[in-house]
């Protein structure tokens, strides 16, 4: 069984450049201008900045964009998240301590619909009872492959696939609404081309600690996570 370690913390090189962007801001001319107003209500009109000048503010906005995404996910795990279900009741993720989680964006009119949601399904059939789920997350921001309802998402997979996993409601897993569980798995797991989702069928493998150990391209076969699997359940 592989020994039970804390989740890393993937914020702190973040935290360093808040640090920077709040000591750019202290000494921008905007801060001094506004210090001045309070101190004498008489004071000039605000600098103009010319547009060789006004790039150097950008770092400071894009700070706080960072300080606003840090904030968003200071969660140490995977279990401090909730999220809504198909029928849009919550979901306490707490609920899944001491299993093992494959995460996964998934869509109903994708060329890697079928082989995914096929091994998905055995793979759940086949560990389940040792403590592994699947959690499913439709999201239609690739190709608008997923343009169901909750309701004809959960059918068509349940149907056509045998689906006893849990299918969650429909999610953003990029941009600027960007569900929180999955700004989470992005920050602990990025890709070698970068943090964002790139397809359909993406995959995050969660430990029973609920910190992300693995992350799999939407191309990777489910059934060739296996192996993974079996380690963090303790299988042989």
């Amino acid at each position: 069984m592989m020994p039970t370690r804390p989740c890393p913390a993937p914020f702190i090189s973040r935290l360093r450049l808040l640090r920077i962007a709040a000591l750019s801001l202290s000494s921008s001319p905007l801060l001094r201008y506004r210090h001045r107003v309070l101190a004498s209500p008489g004071a000039p009109p605000p600098p103009r900045f010319s547009p060789a000048v006004r790039p150097l503010v950008r770092p400071v906005a894009a700070g706080f964009a960072l300080f606003s995404m840090a904030a968003a996910s200071s969660a140490a795990s995977v279990h401090d998240f909730t999220v809504k279900d198909a029928s849009g009741k919550d979901v306490d993720l707490s609920t899944y301590k001491g299993k093992v989680l494959l995460i996964v964006n998934v869509a109903s009119q994708c060329g890697l619909t079928n082989s995914n949601y096929t091994e998905l399904s055995q793979l759940y059939e086949k560990y389940k009872g040792q403590g592994f789920e699947i959690l499913a997350f439709p999201c239609n921001q690739f190709g608008g492959q997923e343009p169901g309802t909750n309701e004809e998402i959960v059918q068509f997979a349940c149907t056509r696939f045998k689906a006893e996993y849990p299918i969650f409601d429909k999610v953003d897993v990029n941009g600027d609404n960007t569900a929180p569980i999955y700004k989470f798995l992005k920050s602990s797991k990025g890709s070698l081309f970068g943090d964002n989702i790139k397809w359909n069928f993406s995959k995050f493998l969660v430990d029973k600690e609920g910190c992300v150990v693995e992350r799999y391209a939407p191309t990777t076969s489910p059934l060739s996570i296996e192996k993974d699997i079996k380690k963090l359940l303790g299988s042989s």
